[in-house]
């Protein structure tokens, strides 16, 4: 689903589509496998809720899971599509996904926008090993 982009960023493509809601949402088991591989430990009982931190041409916002959501796609608050050149959507798009050092550095960032990051939290861990996308 992703792949190595930078060392702040995983790239893929997802189609995105407007969405109602304040937040951004993907998939519920698909949001839940990223993040695990991505921001996860791996030591103890963690929480794979956290949303994960993601990019759209220039925004970086919060992905939230939902199972109302189909695989493969990126739901986004029609507000936050406005300012993009997604003009028929659904489109397939190039998305970025911030590794977890990357995420930690937006998470600091958060303002009064409601897509703000300032909400949500990413596991403290150095470890750069790639992330298993595959869940199992």
């Amino acid at each position: 689903m992703f792949e190595v982009f930078s060392r702040s960023y995983y790239l893929g493509r997802l189609y995105v589509t407007p969405a109602d809601g304040e937040h951004a949402r993907m998939h519920r088991t698909q949001h839940e496998r990223i993040n695990e591989a991505v921001y996860a430990t791996g030591d103890g009982i963690e929480r794979l809720d956290t949303p994960l931190v993601m990019k759209l041409e220039s925004g970086h916002f919060p992905v939230h899971g939902d199972d109302a959501v189909p695989a493969n796609t990126l739901a986004v608050p029609e507000s936050m599509l406005e300012g993009t050149r997604i003009r028929n959507p659904p489109a397939l798009r190039e998305v970025f996904l911030a590794r977890k050092e990357r995420a930690k550095q937006l998470l600091g960032l958060g303002g009064g926008h409601p897509q703000t990051l300032s909400n949500a939290t990413v596991a403290d861990d150095d470890d750069d090993t790639e992330p298993d996308w595959t869940g199992t």
